[in-house]
């Protein structure tokens, strides 16, 4: 990836589900100043083809219209979701609760719009678990300021200089383990640093945490849990730079992303046949190279 593209890339994601060309149009005015990108998703239709939806409690949906959501959220880890109640084109009622139950996508925040007089449609948005539920002048007139405030984002900064250091020794036998395919056994050490770090960079330890416990659960025959861990992970891997503590997380992200691949094409019923030589060891190196 070269520093231009990384740098488009770095730029905070407002992911918005409209329709509207005249309010899509002031949205996209108010990401340029701010310096962020945006997504449009204008119909259910978008997310993928109109499979139905799977019978599955609240969480992650692995299936359907409901998969491809999910896919499409965690994959591109916006900071801010964005929904224009008045769009009939997007389950809204369904897709809001679904994303903030979810340990995949419940902490990207969700700011919603729509026609002040129709006060049902803004307390069924707020029921749902909207972060918050604005009439549309407001919206249009706080914009900036809305943006500013709801957008998750990470710290660059202390993730930096966290990666600049020495992987601790508690690290080191997780990812011991984990590369000699004890995925079981390298949860309690990595748990353990984790739960005694409390900066940014103890997600390095959770995603590699979740990682093993994706292909433990592959191993197990768990196709459901090892896709959601999975979808889980992304979140704690996508923010950190190439190379963290020795930990080259370019590598990890992107069998992550190959074994979820290669996992999905296989399906539940053949969990069993899964190709375990695509689990792939832990690659450490020098940090800055």
């Amino acid at each position: 990836m070269t520093p231009s593209t990384r740098a488009e890339t770095d730029a905070p994601l407002i992911v918005g589900f409209v329709s509207d060309l005249i309010f899509m149009s002031k949205i996209e005015n108010v990401t340029r100043r701010l310096g962020y990108r945006v997504a449009w998703v204008e119909r259910a239709a978008d997310v993928g083809a109109a499979e139905p939806y799977g019978r599955e409690s609240p969480g992650e949906m692995l299936h359907g219209l409901g998969g491809k959501l999910f896919e499409l959220v965690t994959s591109r880890q916006p900071a801010l979701l964005l929904f224009d109640l008045a769009n009939e084109a997007i389950p809204w009622q369904r897709w809001i609760p679904a994303l903030k139950s979810s340990p995949a996508t419940r902490r990207i925040p969700i700011l919603t719009f729509g026609p002040h007089e129709d006060a049902a449609r803004m307390q069924a948005a707020r029921r749902v678990g909207a972060d918050q539920v604005l009439a549309r002048s407001r919206f249009v007139a706080d914009m900036p300021e809305l943006f500013r405030k709801h957008a998750r984002m990470p710290d660059r900064a202390a993730l930096e200089a966290g990666c600049g250091e020495a992987l601790p020794a508690l690290v080191q036998e997780g990812i011991a383990l984990f590369n000699q395919g004890e995925y079981y056994k390298c949860h309690d050490a990595l748990e353990e640093a984790w739960m005694a770090e409390q900066r940014p960079i103890r997600d390095l330890y959770r995603g590699i945490l979740q990682v093993g416990i994706a292909f433990y659960q592959i191993e197990r025959g768990n196709y459901r849990g090892a896709v959601k861990m999975l979808l889980r992970v992304r979140q704690w891997l996508e923010p950190l730079p190439d190379v963290c503590q020795g930990v080259n997380v370019a590598r990890l992200r992107e069998n992550a992303t190959a074994v979820h691949a290669a996992l999905v094409a296989l399906g539940p019923a053949q969990t069993a046949d899964f190709d375990r030589s695509l689990f792939a060891p832990i690659e450490l190196k020098k940090p800055g190279l």
